[in-house]
C-alpha cells in the first residue's frame, strides 16, 4: 500500500491540542513560523510564564508511538486521532491525547530506525492521559522563586 499523506491530520491534531488547552483556561498559541521543536506555546500572562508544546500525531487507530527527533520544547502532546485504518479494518474513536514532561519523553527507549518513542513503555500512561493540569503545574512553578544559590 502505498504512504497515506495526513499532514492536514497532522495540522488538524494541533489546532484539537489548542482547543483542549483553552477548554482548560491555558492561554495557548499557536507558532506559525514552523518553529523547530514545538508548535504551541501556552502561557500564563499574570506570571510571565510560558511552555513550549511540541504536538505528536497519529493517524491509525491503535497506534501507540511517534517517531521524535527534536526535544527542544517543555511538552509532547501525543495525539491518537484514532481515525481507523487505510484498510478500512478498524473503527474510527475518539481522538486520545496524553501530555507528558520532555525530561520523560528523553528517558524512553527510542526505535533505531525512525527514532520512535513507544507509549507502552511508559510506566502509568493513563496517568497521562489528558492531564491538561501538568502544564498549568509548569506554568505556575516557572514564576516561582529560585532557591538561593550557595556562596
Amino acid at each position: 500500500m502505498t504512504r497515506l499523506d495526513t499532514r492536514l491530520e497532522s495540522e488538524g491534531a494541533e489546532f484539537l491540542v489548542l482547543g483542549q488547552l483553552l477548554l482548560h483556561r491555558i492561554a495557548t498559541y499557536k507558532t506559525y513560523a514552523n518553529m523547530p521543536g514545538y508548535d504551541l506555546v501556552a502561557t500564563d500572562p499574570e506570571a510571565n510564564t510560558s511552555a513550549k508544546i511540541q504536538v505528536k500525531s497519529r493517524w491509525r487507530t491503535g497506534a501507540t508511538g511517534f517517531p521524535i527527533s527534536n526535544f527542544e520544547c517543555d511538552f509532547v502532546v501525543a495525539a491518537f486521532l484514532n481515525r481507523g485504518s487505510k484498510d478500512g479494518r478498524k473503527e474510527v474513536l475518539t481522538p486520545e491525547y496524553y501530555v507528558i514532561p520532555i525530561g520523560l519523553i528523553r528517558s524512553l527507549p527510542r526505535g533505531d530506525r525512525w527514532n520512535k518513542v513507544d507509549l507502552k513503555q511508559l510506566p502509568d500512561k493513563e496517568k497521562f492521559r489528558e492531564n491538561w493540569s501538568q502544564i498549568i503545574t509548569f506554568l505556575r512553578d516557572a514564576s516561582a522563586p529560585s532557591a538561593p544559590s550557595a556562596p
